[in-house]
Protein backbone atom coordinates (compact mmCIF):
# COMPACT_ATOMS: atom_id res chain seq x y z
CA UNK A 1 0.00 0.00 0.00
CA UNK A 2 1.49 3.35 -1.04
CA UNK A 3 1.06 6.84 0.26
CA UNK A 4 -2.47 8.15 0.35
CA UNK A 5 -3.69 10.43 -2.39
CA UNK A 6 -4.13 13.26 0.12
CA UNK A 7 -0.47 13.10 1.13
CA UNK A 8 0.67 13.04 -2.49
CA UNK A 9 -1.63 15.94 -3.37
CA UNK A 10 -0.31 17.95 -0.43
CA UNK A 11 3.29 17.27 -1.41
CA UNK A 12 2.56 18.24 -5.01
CA UNK A 13 0.92 21.47 -3.85
CA UNK A 14 3.88 22.35 -1.62
CA UNK A 15 6.37 21.65 -4.39
CA UNK A 16 4.30 23.68 -6.88
CA UNK A 17 4.16 26.60 -4.44
CA UNK A 18 7.94 26.49 -4.08
CA UNK A 19 8.47 26.56 -7.85
CA UNK A 20 5.87 29.33 -8.22
CA UNK A 21 7.71 31.46 -5.68
CA UNK A 22 10.96 30.75 -7.51
CA UNK A 23 9.47 32.07 -10.75
CA UNK A 24 7.78 35.01 -9.01
CA UNK A 25 11.09 36.09 -7.49
CA UNK A 26 12.33 36.48 -11.04
CA UNK A 27 9.22 37.82 -12.76
CA UNK A 28 8.15 40.40 -10.16
CA UNK A 29 11.51 42.13 -10.26
CA UNK A 30 12.16 41.65 -14.01
CA UNK A 31 15.45 39.99 -13.18
CA UNK A 32 16.20 36.35 -13.92
CA UNK A 33 19.37 36.03 -11.85
CA UNK A 34 17.49 34.31 -8.98
CA UNK A 35 16.83 31.39 -11.30
CA UNK A 36 20.41 30.30 -10.56
CA UNK A 37 19.21 28.84 -7.29
CA UNK A 38 16.78 26.64 -9.25
CA UNK A 39 19.88 24.89 -10.53
CA UNK A 40 20.65 23.96 -6.95
CA UNK A 41 17.12 22.57 -6.55
CA UNK A 42 18.00 20.12 -9.29
CA UNK A 43 21.36 19.27 -7.71
CA UNK A 44 20.07 18.67 -4.15
CA UNK A 45 18.50 15.22 -4.77
CA UNK A 46 21.24 13.97 -7.09
CA UNK A 47 23.60 12.58 -4.39
CA UNK A 48 20.66 10.70 -2.90
CA UNK A 49 19.84 9.21 -6.28
CA UNK A 50 23.40 8.34 -7.27
CA UNK A 51 25.04 7.27 -4.01
CA UNK A 52 22.16 6.08 -1.82
CA UNK A 53 19.95 4.30 -4.33
CA UNK A 54 17.15 6.85 -4.15
CA UNK A 55 16.39 6.17 -0.50
CA UNK A 56 16.23 9.00 2.02
CA UNK A 57 17.13 6.65 4.88
CA UNK A 58 20.82 7.48 4.56
CA UNK A 59 20.22 10.89 6.17
CA UNK A 60 19.53 9.33 9.55
CA UNK A 61 21.83 6.32 9.26
CA UNK A 62 25.13 6.04 11.05
CA UNK A 63 26.80 4.05 8.30
CA UNK A 64 30.44 4.90 7.84
CA UNK A 65 30.56 4.01 4.17
CA UNK A 66 32.51 6.36 1.94
CA UNK A 67 29.70 6.72 -0.59
CA UNK A 68 27.13 7.47 2.10
CA UNK A 69 29.40 10.14 3.55
CA UNK A 70 29.92 11.56 0.05
CA UNK A 71 26.14 11.69 -0.48
CA UNK A 72 25.63 13.50 2.83
CA UNK A 73 28.36 16.01 2.05
CA UNK A 74 27.15 16.77 -1.48
CA UNK A 75 23.55 17.08 -0.33
CA UNK A 76 24.59 19.50 2.40
CA UNK A 77 26.80 21.51 0.04
CA UNK A 78 24.05 21.90 -2.54
CA UNK A 79 21.53 22.81 0.17
CA UNK A 80 23.87 25.50 1.48
CA UNK A 81 24.29 26.69 -2.10
CA UNK A 82 20.53 27.14 -2.34
CA UNK A 83 20.74 29.66 0.49
CA UNK A 84 24.08 31.17 -0.51
CA UNK A 85 23.29 31.96 -4.14
CA UNK A 86 20.47 34.46 -3.41
CA UNK A 87 22.52 36.00 -0.59
CA UNK A 88 25.55 36.42 -2.85
CA UNK A 89 23.42 37.85 -5.65
CA UNK A 90 21.91 40.33 -3.19
CA UNK A 91 25.33 41.28 -1.88
CA UNK A 92 26.50 41.92 -5.46
CA UNK A 93 23.39 44.10 -6.03
CA UNK A 94 22.23 41.85 -8.85
CA UNK A 95 18.86 41.20 -7.18
CA UNK A 96 16.73 43.13 -4.71
CA UNK A 97 16.02 42.24 -1.10
CA UNK A 98 12.45 41.26 -1.95
CA UNK A 99 13.61 38.72 -4.52
CA UNK A 100 16.10 37.32 -2.02
CA UNK A 101 13.44 36.84 0.65
CA UNK A 102 11.07 35.23 -1.86
CA UNK A 103 13.91 32.86 -2.77
CA UNK A 104 14.45 32.02 0.91
CA UNK A 105 10.72 31.35 1.32
CA UNK A 106 10.77 29.13 -1.75
CA UNK A 107 13.69 27.16 -0.33
CA UNK A 108 11.99 26.84 3.06
CA UNK A 109 8.85 25.41 1.43
CA UNK A 110 10.98 23.03 -0.64
CA UNK A 111 12.79 21.78 2.47
CA UNK A 112 9.46 21.30 4.27
CA UNK A 113 8.23 19.31 1.26
CA UNK A 114 11.29 17.06 1.38
CA UNK A 115 10.92 16.53 5.13
CA UNK A 116 7.21 15.72 4.77
CA UNK A 117 8.00 13.25 1.99
CA UNK A 118 10.68 11.61 4.13
CA UNK A 119 8.29 11.29 7.07
CA UNK A 120 5.49 9.94 4.86
CA UNK A 121 7.82 7.37 3.31
CA UNK A 122 8.98 6.24 6.76
CA UNK A 123 5.38 5.92 7.97
CA UNK A 124 4.53 4.04 4.78
CA UNK A 125 7.40 1.59 5.28
CA UNK A 126 6.29 0.97 8.89
CA UNK A 127 2.73 0.46 7.67
CA UNK A 128 3.91 -2.38 5.48
CA UNK A 129 5.04 -4.33 8.54
CA UNK A 130 1.55 -4.64 10.00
Amino acid sequence: MGMSIEVLAGLAFMFSASILLQILACALYSNWWPMLSALMYVLVPMPCLFFAGGSTDFFVSRDDGGWVDMAKFLTGASAVGSIAIPAILRHANLIGSGAMFIEFTSFFILVCTILCFHRASIEDSYGNWS
